[in-house]
């Protein structure tokens, strides 16, 4: 048994930015540290049946956003969820889990683990309902407003047509919070709800650490770039910083890879922050 904590929206202890939302939580019963509810908090979902390039991106955003000392907010589901708290707690930072149950009947169960990992690390899991209540089917679109509510921005990754994450969008955009959708392959199904926000007035989320500066944090300054870089996104690299800048034809040509694989390495490595594209050309970010 978790020894849970139970916060009405007249305690202090009530996180400030949910009491404007529209239709608030009466209580929030919380496991953890319970300091984090009014410190700043960025909110990261998506698709629960990723792809391999929506895994590496919600990994890199946690990663990112606990580097530069922002708080991970998401459902806990499998997928996306999962990804982007494992990517904040492998880099040290702390996270917040919603929870569509009471904190005692988490699901899915195999993120339990993920769970524990959290609070052992000074992390948070909120729910709105009383510990020893199961899950239904009906809490977890309900639940959606509680984990834009609690942050200042919400990032979406992969997201199908009919999915929940859409959801989560729309209840951030009716509580005034700035949304952010990883733009993705057009013919992909896990894309196609990133792909409608941003053509319905999302910002496309191409470099991690712009999103960081439009809150109005520091993006943490790494030592060397290529510290974050696999074998290949280096010999991508070293290329454009050898010719000061670089066609994808260069690229190319310079690395002997595939079209496809260059070009997914470019984005990539764009959403990383380390190469930036302008009038045609890859450059190196500042």
């Amino acid at each position: 048994m978790i020894e849970t904590v139970r916060i009405d929206i007249d305690s202090v202890e009530y996180p400030a930015r949910m009491r404007d939302i529209p239709d608030p939580p009466k209580q929030l019963y919380c496991t953890g540290n319970i300091g984090l509810l009014n410190e700043r908090s960025i909110a990261v979902v998506g698709a629960r049946k990723n792809t391999v390039y929506g895994k590496n991106v919600a990994l890199m955003i946690g990663r990112r956003l606990a580097e530069s000392g922002l708080i991970v907010t998401s459902g806990l589901a499998l997928g996306i969820d999962g990804y982007s708290h494992e990517g904040a707690l492998e880099a040290g930072g702390k996270v917040i889990g919603v929870l569509g149950s009471g904190i005692d009947h988490m699901t899915p169960q195999r993120n339990r683990s993920l769970m524990r990992r959290g609070l052992e690390q000074g992390g948070l899991v909120v729910s709105e309902y009383p510990p020893e209540e199961e899950g239904f089917k009906g809490n977890f679109p309900a639940r959606n407003r509680i984990i834009s509510g609690l942050s200042e921005a919400l990032v979406v990754v992969e997201a199908g047509l009919n999915s929940g994450s859409l959801i989560t969008a729309k209840h951030a955009t009716d509580q005034g919070r700035t949304v952010y959708a990883v733009p993705g392959n057009i013919n992909s199904q896990t894309s196609i709800g990133c792909n409608l926000l941003i053509r319905d007035g999302a910002i496309p989320l191409i470099i991690i650490d712009d999103m960081i500066r439009d809150i109005g944090a520091t993006p943490k300054k790494t030592d060397s770039v290529n510290n974050d870089l696999d074998s290949d996104e280096r010999i991508v690299f070293d290329v454009v910083r050898r010719l000061s800048g670089a066609t994808m034809e260069e690229i190319i040509s310079g690395t002997g890879f595939s079209p496809g694989l260059a070009n997914s390495l470019v984005t990539v490595m764009e959403i990383k922050g380390v190469v930036e594209s302008y009038a045609g050309r890859i450059y190196l970010s500042r």
